[in-house]
């Protein structure tokens, strides 16, 4: 067995290998970039190198940077984790050339399933489903276009060194088949620096369901059965559970064996994943295998009591696979959800921004978090957004569903945005709930997750204003305790007057919405009037910012978060945010941009889609910006004319950055 490992990545998969590797008695080298200098897997690593910049082609892409850490401090073998070098066929035999472990497939697998069109070749000749497509290497637009109108709509385009849901466009109609495929070769080329696609056939409401696969150098591969991912955003996977909902003993072990037909095709050792997708009827095909750790993993681990890193060291290391497939069994079922810092509601756009508070549910034999950051550290626009994947198991689907809703309403993150709300209405929603599963779930159930925006409720809105009054007090008794009379009665925040009671107006904006709360002071309470209702409150400031609140004969216990102006208040399971209102300082709302802009994080901007001058209507696409490894299109605010566009093709912008100068109509 190894002595030391580094590990070629960063966040939670960085901190997921360390854990393992320090139960092993295996020291770890961490490696980072200048803007993860305080990130959680370097301060966790027994060691850490400086790769370079904060982009990743200056730092973590770069293999010679990752061999010299490997010789300089004397790493045996290098973990990959997932993304990055992950699957980079050139890496893996750099490290072999060096005299240096890859803690993966050989070179040659990953080069056999790193081309779809190449591995769907072989996936053929293995005797393994195939859906229908063409995988061919002429990639002239006409004959791709050609290709498409026969295999018949809809169709997915998908680049054939892609992966993570990137550079894949579902096409409707022939018509829309040029922009897509511009666009989704644009996106391949800048994710995978290859822009060659494949068209398949696109299944009406398809599952996505994928198979564990493991060998070893010994000629031994096993299937540690099945995990659903049908649950996506963009093509990108959000919900993950273990074992799939309805899977039959005689079709899991159909799949499990064609993942491991698909293995053996390429000469397979190590952790991999072989996807398929799966109609309602029982019938899958081939999709695609990834050669590396999956993100959903710990789902598996759940299930079967196995540490699949565990299982990779092992593996890399030349020992045989710890167990045979008889031996592994499934035991209750697992969930898992990927906390994100990113707006659901507005496209599942990225947040960035330090996290002030970062509580997440503690975890025991049932709840699980594997995070690579902690409370304080900062989400840049350089990497993925994830925050953290939260794992729940029990003895079965319904119980481990409870234990999910328990989980995600107890998880707290104020600073940046999260999916967590969205999150909490997909595993409520009826349809998830009910397993009535496939990839289009989140379209169809968008009027169920995508509610309405309604206003802060009204109990919300009371707590936020008890703690605004305990914050007083709490801040005027720091104050006296400093200064030279701490029992002075001019230090007290209780609104007490020689003859009338105090009363005064706290102000809150909810979205555009200003809210007037007044307060008059009691006999140790408060009478809080909104909207001509009055409640009688009281408050105690608990350990940090936490509350128990007295609403009339109603006990509540709650967190509030102050950043500057932004409120972040926990409430019963839910987070609102409001901004304290300073009426010394107020805008008019009619003075804000309103027409979306301006850049809503740093990226870069890809394609220009309108020319100055031109009229367009509402909802016209007048520019693509690239941020966070995803594009976004800016579009009109309303009917009217482009004047000109603020920066070229291929330059970067800063977030809030003016992107079009537009005049609409009058």
């Amino acid at each position: 067995m190894f002595n030391k490992i580094l590990i070629a990545n960063r966040g939670e998969i960085a901190c997921r290998v360390i854990k393992t590797a320090r139960r092993m008695g295996i020291r770890t080298v961490a490696v980072y970039s200048e803007a993860d200098a305080n990130a959680r897997h370097v301060r966790l690593a027994d060691e850490a190198v400086l790769l370079g910049p904060a982009a990743a082609r200056e730092s973590y892409l770069v293999a010679d940077k990752i061999i010299d850490a490997c010789k300089r401090t004397g790493a045996q073998a290098v973990h990959p984790g997932y993304g990055f070098l992950s699957e980079n066929a050139d890496f893996a035999d750099a490290l072999a050339a060096s005299g240096i472990a890859f803690i993966g497939p050989p070179a040659s697998a990953i080069r056999a399933m790193g081309s779809k069109s190449e591995a769907k070749k072989l996936m053929g000749k293995a005797a393994v489903p195939l859906t229908p497509g063409y995988h061919g290497d002429d990639q002239t637009p006409a004959l791709l276009h050609q290709e498409a109108d026969a295999i018949g709509y809809p169709v997915l385009i998908k680049a054939a060194a892609g992966g993570g849901g990137k550079g894949m466009r579902l096409v409707e109609k022939s018509e829309d088949f040029p922009d897509a495929l511009a666009s989704c070769k644009r996106e391949a080329a800048s994710s995978f620096g290859n822009e060659h696609v494949l068209i398949e056939k696109y299944i009406t409401k398809p599952r996505h369901i994928e198979i564990q696969v493991f060998a070893d150098s010994l000629g031994n591969c096993v299937y540690l059965f099945e995990r659903d991912c049908s649950v996506q955003r963009r093509h990108q996977k959000v919900l993950e559970e273990a074992p799939a909902p309805g899977m039959t003993t005689e079709r899991r072990r159909q799949m499990g064996e064609a993942a491991v037909a698909a293995a053996k095709a390429v000469g397979y050792v190590g952790a991999g994943t072989v996807e398929f997708i799966a109609n309602q009827d029982g019938s899958f095909y081939f999709m695609e295998m990834n050669t590396r750790l999956q993100v959903e993993h710990p789902v598996t681990e759940m299930i079967t009591g196995q540490d699949l890193v565990e299982w990779q060291l092992r593996v890399a290391a030349g020992q045989p696979l710890p167990l045979a497939q008889e031996q592994l069994q499934i035991r209750g079922h697992a969930l898992e959800a990927r906390i994100y810092a990113e707006d659901a509601d507005r496209g599942f756009l990225p947040s960035t921004g330090r996290l002030v508070r970062l509580a997440p549910p503690a975890d025991s034999l049932n709840v699980r978090v594997d995070t690579g950051v902690e409370e304080g550290d900062e989400i840049t626009p350089y990497y993925d957004p994830m925050i953290a994947k939260l794992i729940v198991w029990d003895e079965h689907r319904d119980a481990a569903l409870a234990r999910m809703r328990k989980a995600l309403a107890d998880y707290q993150v104020a600073g940046v945005t999260t999916n967590i709300d969205f999150l909490s209405r997909l595993v409520a929603c009826p349809a998830f709930a009910g397993a009535d599963l496939d990839t289009g779930l989140i379209e169809r159930q968008k009027d169920f997750l995508f509610p309405a925006s309604q206003a802060v409720p009204r109990d919300a809105l009371l707590v936020a204003t008890v703690g605004e009054l305990l914050w007083e007090q709490h801040a005027a008794k720091q104050a006296a305790k400093a200064g030279g009379d701490p029992c002075s009665p001019w230090h007290a925040r209780d609104g007490w007057r020689m003859n009338l009671s105090s009363a005064r107006t706290i102000s809150f904006r909810d979205g555009e919405a200003l809210v007037d709360v007044q307060v008059r002071y009691g006999d140790q309470q408060w009478a809080i009037t909104i909207a001509s209702e009055t409640t009688l409150a009281r408050g105690k400031k608990l350990d940090g910012d936490r509350f128990a609140v007295e609403l009339n004969d109603r006990r509540l216990m709650a967190s509030v978060v102050a950043v500057a102006d932004k409120r972040s208040l926990f409430l019963n399971g839910s987070t609102y945010s409001l901004l304290r209102d300073d009426p010394l300082h107020r805008v008019d709302a009619g003075d804000s941009h309103g027409g979306g802009l301006t850049a809503p994080m740093p990226g870069k901007v890809v394609a220009l889609l309108a020319q100055p001058g031109q009229k367009v209507d509402k909802g016209t696409p007048l520019l693509i910006l690239e941020a966070m490894k995803m594009e976004h299109t800016i579009t009109a605010p309303a009917a009217g004319t482009v004047r000109n566009f603020c920066y070229a093709a291929g330059e970067q912008v800063s977030d809030g950055a003016a992107l079009v100068e537009f005049e609409g109509e009058a």
